[in-house]
């Protein structure tokens, strides 16, 4: 079977369907960055303050407690599991795309070790290895460009007539 190309071939009923999913996925996943940077100040040492704690600093604007081991084991699960059927998702549709073939596999690959990264880094920075925050900064930012890349290719060729 030949993928390469397949979504331009789609009938308008699937097209719209697909666009209308990336689309919807696409605002979940750039709400969570809002969020992302809302609790963390979107730096490392935001992060480092946001699992760890901020009790020390007596000079802190706002208080932050170090995770339980509970919310930490949650966290780490819940994110692991659903960025993983999201990037799986976007990957599917990724691999019916005109593309080329190992710009193609880095974008359906990169996002799973990204995700580990990112959400390993986060509990192994919890455990104390601090130098983790500027991996899990990293990898969250290589995670959302390959998603962003990812989305707005999916939708520019949905959008694109079969010639």
């Amino acid at each position: 079977m030949k993928l390469n190309g397949l979504i331009l071939t789609l009938p308008n009923e699937l097209k719209v369907l697909i666009g209308a999913f990336v689309i919807v996925l696409s605002i979940g996943f750039y709400t969570g960055l809002l969020f992302v940077g809302e609790t963390s100040s979107a730096n490392p040492n935001g992060i480092e303050e946001q699992y760890l704690g901020n009790e020390n600093d007596e000079d802190a604007e706002v208080m932050h407690f170090k995770k339980s081991d509970q919310e930490m084991l949650t966290l780490v699960h819940n994110h692991i599991l659903s960025m993983s059927i999201i990037f799986f998702l976007l990957g599917i549709l990724v691999a019916i795309t005109k593309l080329n073939k190992k710009l193609k596999l880095f974008l359906m690959i990169e996002p799973f070790l990204s995700v580990l990264l990112t959400f390993g880094g986060l509990y192994l920075l919890w455990c104390g290895h601090l130098w983790m925050k500027y991996i899990v900064m990293i990898s969250g930012i290589l995670m959302t460009l390959t998603f962003t890349l990812s989305a707005f290719i999916v939708l520019k060729q949905l959008l694109q007539n079969n010639k």
